[in-house]
């Protein structure tokens, strides 16, 4: 307890007074640390004897943000803009004592600071564009006089911190220490006092500001690159026009102008989706009924069954985080071919400065090619990554049952199959769980995590606890086909083809839900992953679609052969229509009698779009997934949906479910397709005028 409120402690340290915050995990600074920093700073401030002051954190942090449970509440005083007044007025020099991170709020704190003194470990940055938001106390007029308008553009636009080196280079941090921070921050303070330095107030910094000023030019071309992915987001055009106000306006008018583009963004639809995706990807790493005493195995080495290119992109998702893997193949070569590709990935990142020639070496280092299932033994995880074939998988867990040690976690990377058929071909299937990568699995964040019959509490809770040392986003799910994303995805896909045969081309279906804000449509994506997949996956289960199996026998498998629903050039990921494959859609039409008309955008993204909702609806009622909210983290990150929409069931719920249903009952009407029926789930929510999320 601190002797100014729960959260906030003042004591002496000769002439200076040290003000602790400690509000775990991250020191939000929700409203009873801003009151208690508040009383604090006035005592300081009151008290002739106190010479400096340090304001720190306890814990494993600084202040890492605003307390976003508020937003959206009516406001109490003080707020932060106040209590950075507050510190930026104090006629004493205020050092701010920075590590873990100073992010968001807790780094505009820091920026009204005189000083700010950090450990080598400590990162800062401005993340609200993540939730759809800019920074509303000074953030935008503080940063850029300290770094210069375009490095802080590029800060505040992508959200990204930058470390302490970084930092003291750019003029944000006073000074790296070393050893006890508390200690060095006083020292610091009693020197700034003892060598009579002028309170340093980034307010009042105009150097860096001045070549801008005079020619915006290089200014206005970074805020053309940062934002021309960023289509249909609201906050990172706000952010521009904050960020250039602090060259253009005095800073008062700034930081007014600030404060009236916040209050905007935050009341707004988009940021309250952002919002929604942040709370509910905390919540999609939560297992309903999951006793909290359950610990996670203890995990030191790793294997990964089959070196192509999941099997590879999961192995350096281990090397990545440090955890020694064997990459485990059938022959020399399939095995080298693994090795070479991974070698290419790390080469390619390293061309584009985001790994040294020494974290290549490093985590090539860790993975370890090896031919022959017995590699395996040691292992503390094993995921096995073959072909999507269940009779291989099968083979592959009975080898596996036989080599694996006792208590190690057996994973299969499966987009489909059955889980629980897979673990019973173990004499040990509560050790068995699917851990379905996305791809290219070392860079996509999702890992949905599906949770078979039999696996075993302290199984599915390890396998939590591994998605989050790899850096992935986990949501637990169970055994269906396709689980949650894929199974969504099928009716997606099956609409989309059913649009193509009624009239509309594939890139008319692009452009509506590229415009939607997806960053590729159906058959773009298929394309990429490759046609000639879900062919074979079609075949094995005595299934057939009209438009792209008469692809796949044409030889159009995608980009990979420079053909699919789209033509490719050498060389470039660019859709170009293709005259041929227009052909083949209007044979297939011609074949099944079905006359070809005019398809306009909103009736081609309600009838892609609406058919996912209807599954997400049966997924919930059959307890695939636990929350509504667990489908929206799927498949914001697992299948690029618009994060400034919130996911499709908090995008529903946005609509009004009774409009989704009446869309639905009328699609089913014209085309007969039974399996647009409304699920009974949404049926019952929208006759009670309840949304997916209601209580």
């Amino acid at each position: 307890m601190g002797n100014i409120n729960a959260s906030v402690d003042l004591r002496r340290d000769g002439t200076v007074a040290v003000v602790t915050v400690d509000n775990p995990p991250v020191n939000a600074l929700k409203h009873e640390v801003r009151s208690g920093l508040a009383k604090a700073l006035r005592q300081a401030r009151e008290d002739a004897s106190v010479q400096a002051v340090v304001i720190a954190c306890a814990g494993r942090t600084f202040f890492a943000g605003a307390d976003i449970t508020e937003f959206g509440k009516p406001a109490q005083a003080p707020g932060l803009g106040e209590v950075i007044a507050q510190i930026e007025t104090m006629l004493k020099p205020v050092v701010a004592a920075l590590h873990g991170t100073a992010l968001g709020g807790g780094f505009e704190v820091a920026l009204a600071c005189h000083f700010r003194v950090a450990v080598a470990t400590a990162r800062v940055g401005l993340p609200e564009v993540k939730l759809g938001l800019l920074p509303g106390a000074g953030g935008t007029q503080r940063l850029p006089r300290l770094v210069g308008p375009e490095k802080a553009l590029r800060m505040i636009v992508t959200g990204d911190p930058i470390g302490a080196a970084e930092a003291a280079a750019d003029g944000v941090v006073d000074e790296i220490v070393e050893g006890d921070l508390m200690a060095a921050a006083t020292a610091f303070a009693r020197r700034v006092v003892s060598e009579g330095r002028p309170l340093q107030k980034a307010r009042d910094r105009d150097d860096k500001l001045a070549a801008t000023r005079a020619d915006p030019k290089n200014f206005d071309e970074t805020a053309t690159a940062l934002t021309r992915r960023l289509r249909g987001r609201e906050a990172p055009a706000a952010c521009v026009e904050a960020v250039r106000n602090a060259f253009t306006l005095p800073f008062d008018e700034g930081l007014r102008r600030e404060s009236e583009l916040f209050q905007k963004l935050v009341a707004g639809d988009q940021s309250k989706a952002q919002r929604h995706v942040f709370f509910a990807e905390r919540e999609a790493a939560r297992v309903p009924n999951m006793p909290a005493s359950i610990e996670p195995r203890p995990i030191g080495r790793a294997a990964v069954v089959g070196a192509g290119t999941m099997g590879g992109g999961i192995a350096m998702c281990f090397a990545n985080a440090g955890i020694s893997v064997a990459l485990i193949e059938s022959g020399q070569d399939l095995l080298q071919k693994g090795r070479d590709r991974i070698a290419a990935n790390y080469r390619a990142t390293m061309a584009r400065g985001g790994l040294s020639a020494e974290d290549v070496d490093r985590r090539m280092g860790l993975i370890r090619g090896v031919v022959g299932i017995d590699a395996a033994a040691e292992a503390d995880v094993v995921i096995e990554a073959v072909f999507e074939e269940m009779e291989l998988k099968k083979r592959v867990f009975a080898d596996l049952d036989r080599i694996a040690k006792p208590g190690a976690l057996l994973a299969t990377n499966t987009s489909t199959l059955d889980v629980d058929e897979i673990a019973r071909a173990t004499t040990r299937p509560q050790d068995v769980v699917g851990t379905h990568f996305f791809s290219p699995a070392n860079i996509m964040r999702l890992l949905e995590i599906v949770r078979g019959a039999a696996s075993a509490p302290d199984a599915v809770v390890t396998a939590l606890a591994l998605a989050r040392r790899l850096g992935k986003v986990p949501a637990v799910v169970g055994v269906c086909y396709g689980f949650v994303g894929n199974r969504m995805l099928a009716r997606r896909s099956a609409e989309a083809e059913r649009l193509l045969l009624e009239g509309a081309l594939p890139q008319e279906v692009e452009a509506a839900l590229v415009e939607f804000g997806l960053p590729m449509g159906p058959f773009a994506m298929m394309d990429l992953a490759g046609l000639d997949v879900g062919w074979l996956i079609r075949k094995s289960r005595g299934e057939h679609a009209a438009i792209e199996d008469g692809l796949c026998e044409g030889g159009h498998f995608g980009q990979k052969t420079g053909k699919g629903y789209f033509r490719y050039e050498p060389g470039s990921r660019a859709p170009i229509p293709d005259p041929e494959v227009e052909r083949i859609i209007c044979d297939a039409s011609s074949r099944l009698g079905i006359a070809r008309r005019k398809i306009e955008p909103e009736e081609i993204v309600e009838r892609t779009v609406f058919p996912m909702i209807n599954e997400g609806a049966r997924i919930l009622e059959e307890g695939i997934a636990a929350r509504p909210g667990d489908i929206d983290v799927i498949w914001v990150y697992g299948y690029g949906w618009p994060v400034w929409r919130g996911g499709p069931m908090y995008y529903a719920d946005r609509l009004g479910l009774a409009h989704v249903r009446d869309r639905l009952a009328y699609y089913v009407e014209r085309s007969g397709d039974e399996t647009l029926r409304p699920a009974p789930l949404l049926q019952r929510l929208a006759a009670e005028g309840r949304g997916f999320a209601s209580p």
